[in-house]
């Protein structure tokens, strides 16, 4: 399985509950499947299961509260790969500083509580590809790293 992790629901996702729908939703969608994936073969989840207030930035504090819950969802759907979309989730979940930017295109390990490492690619938001479509191509040659990953896995 391939796992997704997102910062947070926006305004689109608190109405719908679910995860990645309206605008970025679709651009997901037309990503997963350029490179033979759904969203029924995929599972898709946030760091910060609710939408912060007035859709504000988490605040460090209530992310590593969420952190626990987050990391458990990973070691219990045990993905083959884990695609951080954006910076938040990227930053959290491999304990980095670095921005997105520096940070995609390249595979990094997440590694669980329980120490097991899972192939994590980061990239780029759907939601940041909206607003910067210049950056789209970046988002897709690390889709591609995915689809390579997973054909080398099996």
């Amino acid at each position: 399985a391939v796992m997704l992790v997102g910062e947070a629901p926006g305004r689109d996702e608190d109405i719908e509950g679910l995860p990645f729908v309206g605008r970025s939703g679709r651009l997901l969608d037309r990503m997963l499947a350029a490179i033979g994936l759904d969203r029924t073969s995929v599972y898709i989840a946030n760091v910060i299961p609710w939408r912060p207030p007035g859709n504000r930035t988490p605040t460090p504090h209530e992310t590593e509260i969420c952190r626990p819950f987050i990391e458990r969802q990973i070691e219990l759907v045990n993905p083959k790969v884990l695609i951080n979309l954006g910076g938040p989730s990227a930053k959290t979940l491999l304990n980095t500083s670095e921005g997105i930017l520096r940070l995609r295109g390249n595979w990094r390990a997440h590694t669980t509580a329980s120490g097991i490492a899972i192939p994590a690619m980061p990239t780029l938001h759907p939601a940041y590809l909206l607003r910067t479509p210049s950056h789209k191509k970046l988002a897709w040659r690390d889709f591609l790293e995915v689809k390579a990953k997973l054909r080398a896995l099996g």
